[in-house]
């Protein structure tokens, strides 16, 4: 299974889950939550995720480095700070967010399914990847912010 290894980037797997999400809305029972209260759920939930991405997408920038999941070798230098403070991966961490609003958005608590297997996925085949690579690339520094800040959250 290596050769699926940061061969599709997040987003893609992202967009191909909240489909599958959406399909599954129509055959899986909706929840007995009020539409209005799902809705205010879902765009927290949303804003939430789209802050982490963008802040995190900042911090890259910032650093004039490359945010490019499947061109991790290009990095040129480690982002340890902003919302890189708090987890290793915020950019994930957003997507995951935005997958679970679009969940609340159907009002379907089966499609909550979607961001677990989301993060699995990413966490196998795009985080470990990049984790090794760089600890490869950055030694010592990569290991010290490891031990210092959470994968995820």
């Amino acid at each position: 299974m290596d050769f699926l290894e940061t061969r599709f980037p997040p987003p893609l797997v992202a967009l191909v889950i909240a489909v599958l999400m959406w399909l599954a809305s129509y055959w899986l029972p909706a929840t007995s939550l009020p539409r209005g209260l799902t809705y205010a759920i879902a765009a927290v939930v949303l804003l939430a995720g789209l802050s982490f991405s963008i802040r995190a997408m900042r911090s890259f920038r910032k650093a004039d480095t490359t945010a490019n999941p499947v061109r991790i070798e290009k990095a040129s230098s480690l982002v340890t700070d902003g919302v890189y403070l708090f987890s290793r991966n915020p950019m994930y961490v957003g997507v995951t967010l935005d997958l679970c609003a679009i969940a609340f958005f159907l009002n379907c608590l089966w499609t909550l399914v979607g961001p677990a297997i989301f993060v699995a996925y990413t966490t196998r085949f795009q985080i470990m990847p990049e984790e090794r690579l760089l600890a490869a690339k950055f030694g010592d520094a990569y290991r010290d912010y490891c031990q210092r800040v959470r994968r995820w959250l």
